[in-house]
This record gives structure tokens, sequence and C-alpha cells, in this order.
């Protein structure tokens, strides 16, 4: 079969695909490494070291990636990518799609800033792959060191390379600046006020002490979502139900307090794409819908392939009967960024 998308879109395709399929990260690594490695040579550099047998001489390209250059630099698609496109490449679901498509972007992703496995700008490019308007990036605050959280002067310098991302787009799409910040135990956000006001959207998220009294925590969670820089709760009960970290139970507290909180606050409830959350549970889930929160259905994705992840949540939304205009993140840039920061 012929292709001519060109051998570093094969290598990207490869890479989304295997971690649209939850594969190992080392095999995502090889093929985005070789990606990056053949980017800025010249094509005909590269068709002649395919030519030749010599691609393995480059830096970054093993044996497998360089028998997909090869392929696609003779216009064949690469045997590797059409084995994924069978095996990963088809629906996610049996529903969702519908909301997914109304979708405007996404408010919850992590790069390599932080505890994420790719650059920035891969990121914002794969958003832009799916169709995204923007996409909110929003690496780890200070205080979860095991995810490399920013501190204050790393958040700094994210803010201007995120600029710089923008500066190089075209407009029709925009990288939003945010940060996913921790809820400490007293419901203080983990970052400092003045940067909190220079962001875009602030999803804060409990990461410690989950099994935290249910009255405490209860405190902790309504203080958080009352703060005037929080826009959305993030994985509000913070459970795992499979994957490679195992399982965990959420937390426990009044859930109707909290999402009264949310209505009061005009503070979206996050619907938590990841298969290992699916936070909130089902239960919780209808109960926000009939007190009157706002949601963010969000990928809450470390790597690019797993930005497709929404419509895991939008399945779970459209079975919950939510209506989309309560979805905050199918409304346009404008209307978004107003609601976050009127």
């Amino acid at each position: 079969m012929s292709y001519d998308g060109g051998p570093v879109a094969a290598l990207r395709r490869i890479a989304f695909l295997l971690e649209r399929g939850r594969e190992d990260t080392y095999k995502v690594k090889a093929f985005r490494g070789a990606a990056a490695a053949i980017l800025p040579l010249p094509p005909e550099q590269v068709a002649a070291a395919a030519a030749d047998g010599t691609l393995t001489r480059l830096p970054g390209v093993g044996a497998s990636s360089a028998k997909v250059i090869e392929q696609a630099v003779r216009g064949e698609l690469p045997e590797r990518l059409a084995a994924l496109e069978r095996e990963h490449g088809g629906p996610l679901t049996g529903g969702g799609a519908d909301l997914r498509a109304a979708l405007r972007g996404d408010l919850h992703c992590h790069s390599d800033w932080s505890d994420g496995g790719s650059p920035i700008e891969e990121m914002a490019f794969t958003a832009i792959e799916l169709g995204h308007d923007y996409l909110v990036l929003t690496d780890h605050s200070p205080r979860l060191t095991v995810a490399r959280g920013l501190s204050p002067e790393r958040l700094r310098r994210q803010l201007g390379v995120i600029d710089a991302v923008n500066d190089h787009l075209d407009g029709g799409f925009t990288l939003l600046k945010g940060i996913e910040v921790d809820i400490l135990d007293d419901g203080s956000l983990d970052q400092d006020d003045d940067l909190l006001a220079q962001l875009d959207i602030r999803v804060a998220s409990v990461h410690s002490k989950l099994k935290m009294d249910a009255a405490a925590m209860t405190r902790r969670m309504v203080a958080a979502v009352h703060h005037p820089r929080t826009n959305v709760l993030g994985h509000c009960t913070g459970r795992l139900i499979t994957g490679n970290r195992g399982t965990r139970p959420g937390s426990q507290f009044d859930a109707r307090a909290v999402f009264e909180a949310c209505v009061e606050s005009n503070t979206a409830v996050e619907i938590n794409s990841r298969p290992e959350r699916r936070d909130p549970p089902t239960k919780l889930l209808e109960l926000a819908r009939d007190v009157g929160c706002l949601f963010s259905i969000d990928s809450d994705a470390h790597a690019p392939g797993q930005l497709d992840f929404q419509v895991y949540g939008c399945e779970r939304a459209e079975d919950a009967g939510i209506d989309p205009d309560r979805i905050v993140n199918t409304w346009p840039r404008e209307r978004l960024l107003a609601w976050a920061n009127g």
C-alpha cells in the first residue's frame, strides 16, 4: 500500500498509537526519538541513508525505526504503522463520539517539565492534529516533588516557553497557561498567588493524605474550590481502579457539600478521562450533575497519545445525560477565559 506522509509523520504516528494503546514507554521513546533525529536533516540525506543502509548510524535511529523510515521513503505504508493502525487506531469507546466532536480543547495535560514524557511542543502539535482549538498545559506544582513539580522560578520560565510556542503557531490554536496545583492540607493552593493570577486555567487536585478523615477532607476541598483562582476540581476522589500503579480507594468526603461549593464558586468538576481513574465514580458524577455543577472533560494526558483518552470521559458524560453547555471545554476560547478569569 502506498504512503505519502513521509518518515517523520510515520514515526510520530507510531509513537502516538503506542501511547494510545498504553504500551511500554521505551517503545514510544524509540520511535519519537528517531523522528526527532531525522527531522532537521534534508530529505535527500535521509533518503540516501535509507538507500545505502546507514540509517542506524544516525544517533537515535535503531533497527525498527530504520525499517519504518526505509519503507516510508520508498512511498510504502510502513508495516509497523499498518499493524498498529489495525490494533490501536480504531474507536476507543462505543459512545461519546458526538460529545467528543463538540469539545474545543483539553484543560489538563502534562509535559516533560514535570512528570509527562514529551516536550511541550509535541503536546501542542498533537492537540492540533486532534482538532483542538486550545490545550491547557498543567504541569504539577512544587510540593509534588515525585512528579518534578514546578517551583515558581521554573513556572515563570515555562510561561515564556508557552509564549514562544504560540508565536510559532498560526493563531488558529492556542496553548494556554495553566497548572495542576496541589490542594494543601488546609485547602490552600501550592503556588504563589501572583503566579496563579498570571495563568489562564488552574486545576486544583488532592495528591497527598488521601486517607484523611472525611470531615477534614471535606473542609480541605471546600476551601480549595472557594479559592478565587481555582477553576477546576481535578480527579476529586483520587481513586485508581486499574493500571500499573495498582489500585486504591477514593478519598472519603461529603460529596454534596463539595459539589455545592463548586456551584457557589463557579468551579467545574473534572471528569477525568484516564482509564485507571474514571473519576468521579458514576454515583458522584450523577450527584454533581443533579447539584448543578459545571464540568470539564479532561485527558490528564502525560504523553501525546493519551490526549485521545478524552472520549472515555465523553462517553461517561453522555451516559449521565450531562448537557454539553455545562461542559466548559465545549466553549470557545474567549468564553472559557472569561469564565476562568472573570
